[in-house]
């Protein structure tokens, strides 16, 4: 075993732990078990999360799968707040520095790769938001039909309209939004006035599962938190919350609120699920295979070698189990 040092709150830079990768590849599984080894505390990173009472479909881990460790960035929002990089940014520093204070190691699940990238990079000086001006961009999204404010991304930078999907509409908003506001191409925003997070340093660790396996994976998964309950968390969210509220359209709650309209079989929306999943897991390989640094690791995050092999990396990077807890021993 690599001799272990504690890590200190007075060193100049504090390791952090950031597992990357699809949904459904088990990140929240290795990170969990990481923590165990090396007396981490586990931190979400993911949009969707956030939103208190939208638990079954986010895949947020209950108590069991949690084995003890504490959790942070779970149910910090309610359903009418709205979730942005800058904001998880100041929440997830403000974890950071009660995990130094108390000696502990951040192990981040990552599944939205912007949010992780605000945080280790900082964020530029964007304008505010225009509630005119996305109005109007919706109000001109509904008059010229499907892909019309891509194609206007394009024209005004086609660096960040590359980065964005053209059926995600929230987003291009945004940052068209963001160039009409300030006169100049996203791209060139985001390349300005960024404050990178001082004090850590970031271990980064990939899942890449085959994808066959992946998507098997995804599908049980959809029928396993249908099996849970899922149907009717989402009739109750639906009941209390307006129709507008933005988890309503998260994956699967979009699909199960249809069919509960009776726009479709049950049957159908799980298909659109597990579509919706599988599309979703493609977007987020795809920003991942960008993010710098990252160890990737071929398999699931609940694989005994995987997880051997990605403690084995950290501790070959330096990184030592915490002083209030954590053994490296029994690799």
């Amino acid at each position: 075993m690599a001799s272990a040092r504690s890590v200190k709150t007075h060193e100049a830079k504090l390791p952090l732990v950031a597992v990357v990768g699809p949904t459904a590849s088990g990140k929240s599984s290795l990170a969990v078990w990481l923590a165990g080894q090396l007396g981490g505390e586990v931190i979400a990173c993911d949009s969707t999360q956030l939103y208190r009472g939208f638990d079954i479909g986010t895949a947020k881990p209950d108590a069991a799968e949690r084995r003890g460790v504490p959790h942070h960035l779970l149910d910090a929002l309610d359903a009418h707040e709205i979730a942005t990089a800058g904001a998880y940014r100041k929440m997830a520093i403000g974890v950071l520095e009660n995990l130094r204070r108390r000696g502990r190691l951040p192990i981040f699940t990552v599944g939205t790769g912007l949010y992780l990238r605000a945080l280790l990079e900082g964020l530029a000086d964007a304008p505010q938001r225009s509630e005119e001006l996305r109005e109007r961009l919706r109000e001109s999204a509904e008059e010229n039909g499907p892909g019309h404010l891509h194609r206007v991304l394009k024209r005004l930078d086609s660096e960040a309209a590359n980065r964005v999907a053209p059926g995600d509409e929230q987003k291009l908003i945004r940052v068209i939004e963001v160039c009409l506001l300030s006169r100049r191409p996203l791209s060139e925003v985001h390349r300005e006035g960024r404050s990178p997070l001082e004090g850590w340093r970031a271990m980064k660790i990939g899942l890449l599962p085959p994808r066959e396996t992946l998507y098997e994976r995804i599908h049980a998964r959809v029928d396993a938190m249908l099996a849970r309950g899922w149907l009717e968390e989402v009739r109750r969210l639906a009941e209390k919350l307006p129709d507008d509220a933005k988890p309503l359209d998260f994956i699967g709650y979009g699909e199960l609120r249809g069919h509960l309209r009776g726009e479709r079989t049950l049957e159908q929306a799980r298909e659109a699920i597990a579509q919706a999943t599988r599309r979703y897991a493609k977007r987020q390989l795809t920003w991942f295979r960008k993010e710098p640094g990252v160890h990737w690791l071929a398999g699931f995050g609940d694989s005994p070698e995987v997880r051997k092999e990605a403690l084995a990396w950290l501790l070959g990077q330096g990184i030592a189990a915490c002083a209030a807890g954590g053994s490296a021993e029994g690799v």
